[in-house]
């Protein structure tokens, strides 16, 4: 079993800040990528930003400059630091994970819950 339990959302006011947490947790022996997607009403999950093992980060046009994603590995948690916050940024955020459980097994993917970002005008 694995987990992803993501925390920091809120309701901020356009150019306020939030940081959002996400912790793994259960059996794993290696993580190959984290990352986070967010979803609006109405809205297909699109990605925000997400970091491979060997690649730097990407993120969605619309984040660049604003978001910044980061990992602690000791502790296996991710974080997306959102700075100049603006009212389309509204949406369920929820962590992504491609986590190996074990030496003999494939990576899989896994999702946290999601946690509300809204921003208001």
């Amino acid at each position: 079993q694995v987990q992803l339990v993501e925390s920091g959302g809120g309701l901020v006011q356009a150019g306020g800040s939030l940081r959002l947490s996400c912790v793994a947790s259960g059996s794993i022996f290696s993580i190959n990528a984290m990352g986070w997607y967010r979803q609006a009403p109405g809205k297909q999950r699109e990605l925000v930003a997400v970091e491979a093992s060997s690649s730097s980060a990407s993120y969605a046009d619309s984040v660049k400059g604003r978001f910044t994603t980061s990992r602690d590995n000791s502790k296996n948690t991710v974080y997306l630091q959102m700075n100049s916050l603006k009212p389309e940024d509204t949406a369920v955020y929820y962590c992504y994970g491609s986590i190996q459980r074990s030496r003999y097994t494939v990576s899989r993917e896994y999702w946290g819950q999601g946690t509300q970002v809204t921003v208001s005008s």
